[in-house]
């Protein structure tokens, strides 16, 4: 940190290594999506062309304009499919879809507009671990068929778990051997040669070797569609526009979610930090260039495998693109020839790597509450689809959280009572004060209060609040209360009064007063009740005691 509290992210030094990182990045990641875009785009309904034109479009314009340096964006799963249900049950004919993805692609780049990306660093380690985790057991469990050399389909991780058994009964060994040999390749390829070749382009270069020498019979990734897309102008009239709204706003959230976690990973692996906001915009402009052309809108989606490959600028994502647009333009022949094995054992070794092993090797150190956020949110993933997970997983970190707070909240209260003899002298008007009687008591809220410990600071202080004839509440030391805090204040001066217990409000001042004053709830409190410090609170309540 500098001097100031803020964090310095150190630029990369752009140099020759740097750059064939970057190269082999975006390679690696062109051909790792390039049958992962054509099976979505099949899945969408709009053809597989247009998965192909999606990856080109928001691949480009999201690396050039995001706020990750590492990202790699393209057509994934749940976008997928959302697009297959909008078009089945929304749109009532292809350029309506389109005009869909278009809008989008307006509301993230609104979204990034308002600044709504920087909440996403509020996300709690123990969700990102599970999100992480999670991607890396979908990747194995949707790998594990072409592995044994089972034709390529994007069903899901339950699926293809189902799908197991026959796979194993029919596997291709020549399949099985490729894919075994690309992940051995992964693993071992020394440390020395990483400099110039990164392991997973060394994987695949090795593994698609194999497949074309020697072990010919496995299924390979196959012909690859080509032309220029056309360009595909929205429907604008108010009827469209109103019925697009709602589906439209669900691939936009569906994206910004699963890019914005994407892009914590991508932080944890890099040691860097992005932009949530620019990430955000770089992703609408993606999804509105994607849906101009007849593209399938998406989010991040090869990011991992571009920084396993060596990429670590934006170099790598415009390259990318370049190279799926070449495929595109008649240079597919030259990938007809990789075995989908090949991407199997590279995308193995992937998904294992993305396992939070740092999370999962502590489990037995790890608070039971953070390990079941972290469990749920994986769950939830593999299970379900990753919103569900997201929100579940923060809505349980956020109790658990609530939780801790409770307890930190309600260590920070002080209920004692103020000795008579000590506190106000031997006499209180004509009166001798008995040596062991506190008829005064002494209510400080030290720190912070809110929703948390609102609930309980009722009972730990209303017993107490009974027993005095004055309560003084000590506010001097209070740094911030919530609404929900201020009125328990007010229903504890409301349940004193009502036992004859006169109120005295000391030290109030910041946002506690704010806070205090806006919701009205010190109006039972008399105005001559309110001092600054103890010699003056003394003073009041002896004032009570002596008219009493």
């Amino acid at each position: 940190m500098d001097g100031q509290g803020r964090v310095r992210i150190p630029n990369i030094r752009y140099d020759l290594q740097t750059f064939s990182g970057d190269v082999f990045g975006g390679i690696t990641a062109a051909v790792v999506g390039l049958p992962v875009a054509l099976a979505l785009g099949e899945i969408s309904g709009l053809g597989a062309i247009a998965g192909l034109y999606g990856a080109i479009a928001l691949g480009f314009f999201a690396a050039v304009f995001g706020g990750t340096r590492t990202q790699i964006s393209g057509p994934t799963g749940p976008i997928a499919v959302a697009m297959a249900v909008i078009i089945a049950s929304h749109a009532e004919g292809i350029a309506e879809a389109f005009t869909i993805a278009i809008m989008a692609g307006l509301m993230q780049i609104l979204l990034g507009a308002l600044r709504i990306g920087r909440f996403v660093a509020y996300t709690p380690y123990s969700v990102i671990a599970g999100f992480m985790s999670g991607i890396g057991v979908i990747i194995i469990l949707l790998h594990t068929l072409p592995f044994l050399g089972s034709p390529v389909t994007m069903i899901g991780p339950l699926a293809s778990l189902g799908a197991l058994p026959e796979a194993i009964s029919n596997v291709n060994f020549s399949a099985l051997a490729i894919a075994v040999f690309t992940l051995a390749v992964s693993v071992v390829w020394p440390n020395r040669f990483r400099k110039f070749l990164p392991a997973t382009p060394a994987a695949l270069i090795a593994g698609t070797l194999l497949g074309i020498l020697w072990l010919t019979d496995a299924p390979v990734i196959g012909a690859v569609p080509t032309g220029l897309p056309a360009f595909h102008l929205p429907e604008i009239s108010t009827e469209t526009l109103a019925h697009s709204i709602q589906p439209a706003l669900t691939i936009a959230l569906l994206g910004s979610i699963d890019s914005l976690l994407t892009s914590l990973v991508a932080d944890s692996m890099t040691r860097t930090r992005h932009n949530p906001n620019r990430e955000l915009m770089g992703q609408g402009i993606g999804n509105m260039a994607a849906g101009f052309v007849g593209g399938l809108p998406g989010s991040a989606m090869g990011t991992v495998v571009n920084i396993h490959a060596g990429g670590r600028t934006r170099i790598s994502g415009m390259l990318r693109a370049a190279i799926l647009l070449a495929l595109v333009m008649g240079l597919g022949k030259y990938v007809e020839i990789i075995p989908h094995a090949v991407l199997a054992g590279i995308l193995m070794k992937i998904g294992w790597d993305l396992l939070d092993w740092r999370f999962i090797t502590r489990i037995r150190r790890v608070q039971r509450e953070h390990l079941l956020v972290m469990l749920i949110t994986l769950g939830l993933m593999v299970f379900l689809d990753l919103v569900t997970a997201v929100a579940i997983g923060l809505i349980t970190a956020g109790i658990v959280i609530l939780r801790e707070f409770e307890r930190m909240e309600l260590d920070s209260v002080v209920s004692v009572p103020m000795l008579d003899r000590a506190f106000l002298g031997r006499r209180v008007g004509r009166v001798d004060v008995n040596a062991f009687s506190a008829r005064v008591g002494l209510v400080a809220l030290r720190g912070r209060f809110s929703v948390a410990s609102a609930a309980k600071l009722t009972n730990t202080i209303n017993v107490d609040i009974q027993e005095h004839e004055v309560v003084i509440f000590d506010f001097s030391k209070t740094m911030y209360m919530d609404d929900s805090a201020a009125l328990v204040i007010e229903r504890l001066i409301d349940s004193a009064i009502e036992e004859d217990t006169e109120c005295i409000v000391m030290g109030l001042a910041g946002i506690p007063a704010t806070t205090l004053k806006a919701l009205n709830a010190l109006r039972r409190v008399p105005d001559e009740h309110f001092t600054d410090t103890l010699d003056d609170a003394r003073e009041v309540a002896r004032g009570i005691l002596e008219r009493g």
